[in-house]
């Protein structure tokens, strides 16, 4: 049976770094801050309000929560992100997406600081991360994943493993590849338009499921000893939480499984706190 791959331990180390970066920089009187940005009321959003905060104030990140009215416009919205960009006391900026319909999602994300962008959704930020040249925060969920890889022993042999992410966006599936990239290993990206994807899924030793639909990667796609990262957030008909991978098929063939829930998710928040803080840290040094 494969082993699982949880991420509640890796949250727990995660956070003890930070506290410890966090501290350091409280001793030169800087006490990093994250201002976290909503348009209405939206529950999902709400949650990870307070998912984020409470793993902020954990890792000894402050937090300012902004919240605009359900009708505010886009120029509100614009005005409240450009007050954050130049108020040196905030480091980091996350703003809540998706955005009301009749926003501009591409201008609203791209008026964020590239320096504050903590979650790498502005295009300064990911073309840093694409780049190679540091400097830019890769998006959360993304770096999350390859937290995972490194936790459990994974992540400093990639040079030369074969790797295939399944999905493309710019949330998860391109960054998680340049991440991967970046660490030496020959990555495929698989779509929709993948020619046998099942061949491709078979062959990687690395194989990073974000594809947004439950049970795309099924029985005949797994490998022996292979290490799936599983990304996928659905829910069944009885409100079930599951993933994008059939984890059933893959438990008894893979040799390591992140599963969902309890996997990649509960990292991505902490990932958070250690941007915002390492954004505190440079902004301190005059990076």
């Amino acid at each position: 049976m494969a082993k699982l791959l949880e991420g509640r331990p890796v949250a727990a180390a995660l956070r003890e770094r930070q506290r410890a970066a966090a501290a350091a920089l409280a001793e030169r009187g800087v006490r990093p801050v994250l201002e976290i940005i909503r348009v209405g009321s939206r529950e999902d959003d709400m949650a990870y309000e307070r998912s984020a905060s409470r793993r902020c104030g954990e890792a000894g990140v402050d937090v300012r929560a902004t919240a605009l009215p359900e009708g505010a416009s886009q120029g509100q919205l614009l005005e409240r992100i450009g007050m954050a960009n130049r108020d040196g006391s905030v480091h980091g900026v996350l703003l809540l997406r998706p955005l009301p319909a009749g926003m501009d999602d591409e201008a609203v994300r791209n008026a964020l600081a590239p320096e504050k962008d903590v979650d790498g959704i502005g295009d300064a930020a990911l073309a840093r991360v694409f780049a190679g040249t540091g400097g830019g925060f890769a998006p959360c969920t993304a770096q999350a994943c390859m937290e995972l890889l490194d936790f459990y022993g994974y992540g400093q042999g990639l040079a030369g493993k074969r790797a295939a992410v399944i999905g493309r966006s710019l949330v998860v599936g391109r960054p998680v590849a340049m991440l991967l990239l970046a660490r030496h290993a020959t990555v495929t990206v698989c779509h929709t338009r993948t020619a046998d994807m099942a061949a491709e899924c078979r062959r990687a030793d690395i194989l990073i499921v974000a594809a947004g639909r439950a049970g795309v990667v099924g029985e005949g796609m797994f490998s022996p000893g292979q290490v799936v990262i599983d990304v996928g957030i659905n829910f069944d008909e009885g409100g079930k939480m599951r993933g994008d991978a059939d984890f059933g098929a893959a438990m008894p063939v893979v040799g390591a499984i992140a599963p969902v829930p309890g996997g990649v998710g509960g990292v991505t928040a902490s990932v958070l706190a250690g941007n915002v803080i390492e954004a505190a840290r440079r902004a301190a040094a005059g990076a």
